[in-house]
């Protein structure tokens, strides 16, 4: 019996720990997408990851080592992204990925470096608080970042 019950439960702990890796997978993937979407400006496909409730604060540190909290919509987000010439060249390049996740919310964070026209502009850390819907799908329903021209590499 005990045999059994072990064997149960390893089956139970494979099962969760499963989930937990294609949660992970979702999650990051979200990311990744949203991204893709944002250097092809694609303000259509953008909203799609996004919650309609969506909140978005930029942390920004200046030369002295200042700081200062901004708000943005998401609206007002997207139509300063599509505003953008096309004569623009802007990348963000993600590194280091970190995601937990507890139960239907996940958080996702990533240092970044952002270049204009292949210059490096600033850098800092983009953090994600997600939601999981009904369909198993991640929605993006905080977007915090911070930006600085300090300690960019």
């Amino acid at each position: 019996m005990k045999p059994l019950i072990l064997f149960a439960s390893l089956l139970v702990f494979q099962a969760s720990f499963s989930q937990v890796v294609e949660d992970k997978k979702a999650a990051k993937q979200l990311i990744e997408d949203f991204y893709e979407a944002f250097h092809k400006q694609d303000e259509k496909t953008l909203k799609t990851f996004a919650h309609p409730k969506i909140k978005m604060h930029s942390v920004s540190i200046d030369a002295r080592g200042s700081t200062s909290l901004s708000s943005e919509t998401f609206s007002n987000f997207l139509d300063y992204l599509v505003a953008i010439p096309a004569s623009t060249k802007f990348n963000e390049k993600l590194h280091n990925f970190e995601i937990t996740l507890n139960g239907m919310i996940a958080t996702v964070s990533a240092a970044y470096s952002f270049y204009i026209n292949d210059q490096l502009s600033h850098c800092g850390v983009n953090t994600f608080q997600l939601i999981k819907s009904r369909a198993g799908n991640w929605k993006i329903i905080y977007f915090v970042d911070t930006r600085s021209k300090l300690g960019c590499e």
